[in-house]
């Protein structure tokens, strides 16, 4: 259907991937201890919603100019590294707080910016175009009259997957972090942590190379 081939070998690669720790599970349980259950929710599906804006690149040829211009992915590249470094930054000079006066003082606005951190910080890394860029095709027929169809089928169940691998994730934490998200102890070493996540991720977006 659609030219895809080896359906469950992509959905098999995708949950191995989706379950595999890095800086989103990071992202993910720090938030959740940080502002319970619909922090992490929300960094979840901002997380989800970044990925869906590159599998509709891909399917429509954005990525492969991505990775074509020299000019485009620097300007990309530039512009992501400079916010995960200053979002970064904002979070290890922040004072620390217990979540109920967090939640007191800023309610949806903290997690409408969880939200969009999570989303922008996927967009604005174009190793998760080229990521796309590079998977997607592979369970593809290179003969496909369908060929955008097929990589937005294929980018849905991938993203389907990782969110709800995702959600299942922050219910967790909310569950465990129960007893510990008073501390402001806790709270400030979590703003350090993922400040220096989000510096390292923008470091690494700026060294990365176009191939």
């Amino acid at each position: 259907m659609l030219g895809i081939h080896e359906l469950w070998l992509f959905v098999l690669s995708g949950l191995l991937l989706n379950v595999t720790p890095g800086p989103d599970t990071a992202y993910i349980i720090g938030r959740t201890i940080q502002l319970g259950w619909r922090g992490g929710a929300a960094a979840a599906i901002g997380i989800s919603c970044g990925c869906l804006v590159h599998v509709l690149g891909a399917a429509i040829g954005l990525s492969a100019l991505l990775m074509a211009s020299s000019t485009a992915f620097l300007a990309v590249k530039l512009i992501g590294a400079a916010y995960l470094v200053l979002t970064g930054l904002q979070m290890l000079l922040s004072r620390a707080k217990p979540i109920a006066e967090i939640a007191g003082q800023a309610g949806e606005t903290s997690i409408s910016r969880v939200f969009w951190q999570g989303a922008l910080t996927n967009i604005l890394n174009p190793k998760v175009a080229l990521f796309f860029l590079a998977f997607l095709p592979q369970f593809v027929a290179a003969d496909s009259a369908h060929k955008t169809l097929a990589f937005l089928v294929l980018g849905l169940i991938f993203i389907t997957g990782g969110t709800l691998w995702c959600l299942g994730l922050a219910a967790f934490a909310a569950k465990a972090a129960g007893r510990i998200r008073q501390s402001t102890g806790v709270i400030a070493w979590i703003n350090r942590s993922l400040g220096a996540l989000f510096i390292y991720l923008g470091v690494r977006v700026a060294m990365l190379e176009a191939r």
